[in-house]
């Protein structure tokens, strides 16, 4: 079972799964949402299970996809693919330990100027 919420607390909840190994998206859109890059794991649906969500809300930042972050805070917490099985959780935002090492990077052709990637793992352009 692993644990999260959100900065506040308002938001939390439990992942009843083993976590996936986690990516990074240097996206633009994750960039801004998250003023860095946005690490995440993909959790099926039937696994995540929300213990307070009532400043829970939702920002569509394509036609395709939603946002999840809490009213009150502001923490980031979910990336939701419309028709997928699994909803995509902010490593950030779990207790540790999550027992993950980062797999790869994601989206590295529009990554940040400001900042190099240090590490020998995959990095994919989208």
């Amino acid at each position: 079972m692993h644990r999260g919420s959100c900065l506040c607390g308002a938001v939390s909840f439990e992942v009843d799964a083993d976590l996936r190994a986690p990516d990074a998206c240097h996206c633009s859109m994750c960039r801004r949402q998250s003023g860095h890059f946005w690490a995440s794991t993909d959790v099926l649906r039937t696994d995540l299970r929300f213990i307070g969500a009532d400043p829970l809300a939702w920002f569509r930042s394509s036609e395709k996809v939603r946002r999840g972050f809490c009213a009150t805070c502001g923490s980031v917490l979910f990336w939701d693919a419309q028709g997928k099985d699994t909803i995509s959780v902010s490593m950030g935002a779990f207790d540790s330990p999550t027992g993950t090492r980062l797999e790869k990077h994601i989206f590295v052709a529009d990554k940040g100027d400001y900042y190099d990637i240090g590490d020998a793992l995959p990095q994919n352009p989208r």
